[in-house]
């Protein structure tokens, strides 16, 4: 399951960037407004859709209804070169496909409870293989050349299908059809909103919103950046250049590895120092951004690629573990859907259309492109989020709990 769900992001998500600005021409504004889909999609469709698992459908079968809507859209939007009718398919795409990220945690996490497994030790190593299978999407357009075309999405909407026919297979997950309360919060599934009067889980919903606004940076950006070298004689024939998604792969082969080490440090640090360490390491993703090229630079670009693993991983997959310990069972898909609007959803509005305007300012609108003072205007943003998380956020760590 893991390993299809990334798939499918993989397919085009790295490499949408670079089809967009390059085949079809689009600014950097309208290439941002696809990524910001995801946004909004997330804003309400993962809360929404967690509603729905928790209260009437089961999990497991609402997945695989949106892996097939997801199919179709993605199949459709292959055909259209026009910004207009592409943005609303991927639109309508990603918001059947957001929600499948917290549904995919809720049946994962549904699954290893029924086999009497250890979520926080176990859930880890499977999820690792959603990371597999992204970089396998990535090697795939790359290799074949479908990064520069709409192929890509039609690799996606294959995925998307097959893992639509094996969700109906997966564990059952249980639904609360007869809440214990009668209030309209507990009838419609809305008490997950109600974290935010935890102030500790307050302030985390928003940082994980402000830090949310870097997740889909260098997925719009990055092989936009690395194409761009091709434009000096030096770099056009190199590895980063001709190959580029292959080298953003080693961001991914980065983040298996730091999955597998999330047991140790959650348990030896507490989710606040993890949390920390994901926010400085986002400030080193962007900033050898800033200071690599894929020729004598290339060791930085390297050094971005591995940082990413810890900038990605300890943010969200030990957000999700937070999530899912702090919570009541009756609300975890609702509060993971909660979890997923604010990173994914307001967070990436804010950070697709921001990047955007600061990649046409500084790259795609001038007469001497900067991408340096792009990437450390970014790094700058990160530092700050870091700075002001680890004053405000007040979480003294419980280890047995942890």
């Amino acid at each position: 399951m893991n390993f299809l769900q990334f798939f499918i992001w993989g397919a085009w998500l790295i490499s949408f960037g670079s089809y967009a600005g390059g085949k079809l021409g689009f600014t950097g504004v309208q290439i941002g407004s696809f990524f910001a889909t995801m946004g909004i999609a997330a804003l309400f469709m993962p809360a929404l859709l967690g509603i729905i698992a928790d209260r009437w459908v089961p999990a497991q079968k609402l997945y695989g209804f949106c892996h097939l809507a997801g199919a179709i859209l993605l199949i459709t939007a292959s055909f259209q070169t026009a910004y207009f009718p592409l943005y609303v398919l991927m639109l309508a795409s990603v918001m059947v496909y957001m929600p499948t990220l917290a549904l995919s945690y809720t049946v994962a996490y549904n699954a290893l409870a029924k086999a009497k497994m250890d979520v926080i030790k176990d859930f880890p190593p499977i999820r690792v293989w959603g990371t597999v299978g992204f970089i396998c999407a990535m090697w795939t357009v790359d290799l074949t050349g479908f990064k520069y075309s709409e192929t890509q999405l039609c690799v996606s909407a294959v995925a998307a299908f097959v893992l639509g026919i094996y969700s109906f297979m997966l564990p059952k997950c249980e639904i609360n059809k007869k809440p214990e309360s009668k209030s309209l919060i507990d009838i419609l599934g809305l008490r997950a909103f109600t974290l935010f009067k935890d102030r500790r889980m307050a302030i985390f919903f928003f940082f994980s919103m402000l830090l949310g606004a870097a997740l889909q940076i260098t997925n719009g950006f990055g092989d936009l950046f690395l194409n761009d070298f091709a434009k000096i004689p030096e770099y056009i024939h190199s590895f980063g250049v001709e190959h580029s998604v292959i080298l953003l792969s080693v961001s991914q082969i980065s983040e298996t590895l730091f999955i597998l080490t999330i047991p140790f440090f959650l348990r030896r640090f507490g989710i606040k120092k993890v949390m920390l360490m994901s926010m400085f390491a986002w400030v080193l993703r962007f900033g050898f951004f800033g200071i690599g090229n894929p020729g004598d630079g290339l060791a930085f670009l390297l050094l971005s690629m591995i940082v990413y693993g810890m900038a990605f991983d300890f943010f969200n997959i030990s957000g999700s573990l937070f999530v899912e310990q702090t919570t009541s069972p009756k609300i975890r898909a609702s509060a993971q859907g909660v979890f997923m609007l604010m990173t994914n959803g307001i967070g990436a509005i804010i950070g697709s259309y921001a990047a955007g305007a600061i990649v046409d300012k500084f790259v795609r609108n001038v007469q001497e492109p900067s991408w340096s003072t792009a990437w450390f205007i970014f790094a700058a943003y990160a530092l700050v989020i870091g700075i002001l998380f680890a004053v405000f956020f007040k979480y003294r760590k419980e280890p047995q709990k942890q």
